[in-house]
């Protein structure tokens, strides 16, 4: 049964993407959200078998089959779809018989947007959660460190010069030393100092203290998209934010010793992007790349957090502070990491006024 031309200019303007399938699975009729989603055309497809065009489990085809044979309707959610030509989606399915027993409907929902946005609202609340409780800790730790401190210079006053005076150092050296880690976990207080600014030029800064600090022994590769406007950033915190996360980058080839040891800085616009549920019609990207080890599984989704680092001489703190710096410009960074490839992708939307989504 063909799809009836009353109803097809509704079939053709639903957001949902439809695919009506025959009996043996092949393709009667698809709208053009799903030929957007599949990246098919109607024209050229249709008559084609249908399973040909993504690949779920080895009992897909089965599965279906067994649907327009037994009339039995089902639902799969976080269904894992490889395209030959758009990768990895990830989609909610229903399959519906027809009602003259003649193939069935599947209706095709992608989610890896409202996935997305789901991982960064739960990321962005743990980590000011995590935050918060950091701050509240770091003041009741810098008080009694402030008193010990002192007792122990009023103590090294009284005491004979030699080997006494020398535990009053030791004393005021950890104050100090704890002093500095609280700071530092607490991270930068003012706000940032926008003005506008060539992300290129920040990045050129972070590879010059790179390679100043390898001594060559990094090799460091540009992959600029020369379009990209000026944005609005401190200029300084985004330096910051940069050169933890390729600082950390270049420390983890050196210590693992990576032949071949390399970090790609790598820009590009992303339009019509939404962080969290902030709308922005241009959002910069860019991805730094090393090809190391790679993070462990059980550490990549807690590396913004402080005191998780995949460094044995890690504090922990660097992407922390990274993260915050992002946050404080309506951004945004991401980890995938496997072996050989780590990437760190920030985002920074490109525009001051955004929209709620």
């Amino acid at each position: 049964m063909s799809l009836s031309e009353p109803y097809k200019p509704l079939f053709d303007s639903l957001n949902t993407a439809v695919v009506q399938l025959d009996n043996d699975l092949r393709l009667r009729q698809i709208n053009p959200s799903a030929e957007a989603l599949l990246s098919i055309s109607r024209e050229r497809n249709l008559g084609e078998s249908f399973t040909q065009f993504f690949y779920e489990t080895e009992d897909t085809d089965t599965e279906l089959r067994q649907a327009t044979a037994d009339s039995h309707h089902y639902t799969k959610r976080h269904a894992e779809w490889q395209l030959p030509a758009n990768g990895q989606i990830t989609v909610d399915y229903t399959v519906t018989p027809m009602a003259d027993h003649q193939g069935v409907v599947i209706e095709i929902q992608p989610i890896d947007r409202l996935l997305r946005i789901s991982r960064e609202e739960m990321l962005t609340s743990s980590q000011e959660t995590t935050r918060n409780l950091v701050r509240g800790m770091a003041h009741e730790i810098k008080n009694p460190l402030g008193g010990i401190r002192g007792a122990a210079q009023l103590l090294a006053r009284e005491l004979p010069e030699g080997d006494l005076r020398e535990y009053t150092e030791v004393i005021i050296a950890e104050a100090d030393r704890l002093r500095n880690l609280v700071d530092r976990m607490l991270g930068p207080n003012q706000l940032p100092d926008r003005h506008p600014l060539n992300i290129h030029e920040v990045l050129e800064r972070v590879a010059i203290i790179i390679k100043a600090e390898t001594s060559d022994g990094v090799q460091l590769v540009r992959d600029y998209d020369p379009s990209i406007p000026e944005l609005v950033a401190d200029k300084e915190q985004m330096i910051q934010a940069l050169l933890n996360i390729v600082r950390n980058a270049m420390q983890v080839l050196i210590e693992h010793h990576t032949p071949n040891a390399q970090i790609r800085l790598r820009t590009r616009i992303q339009r019509r992007y939404t962080i969290g549920r902030r709308y922005h019609p241009l959002v910069c990207r860019i991805d730094v790349i090393d090809n190391g080890p790679g993070i462990p599984p059980e550490l990549v989704e807690n590396i913004f957090f402080p005191m998780i680092s995949g460094r044995a001489e890690g504090s922990g703190l660097g992407l922390t502070i990274s993260q915050h710096l992002i946050h404080q410009h309506q951004g945004l960074i991401e980890c995938r990491s496997e072996p050989g490839a780590t990437c760190f992708s920030l985002y920074l939307p490109m525009e001051t006024s955004h929209a709620e989504v």
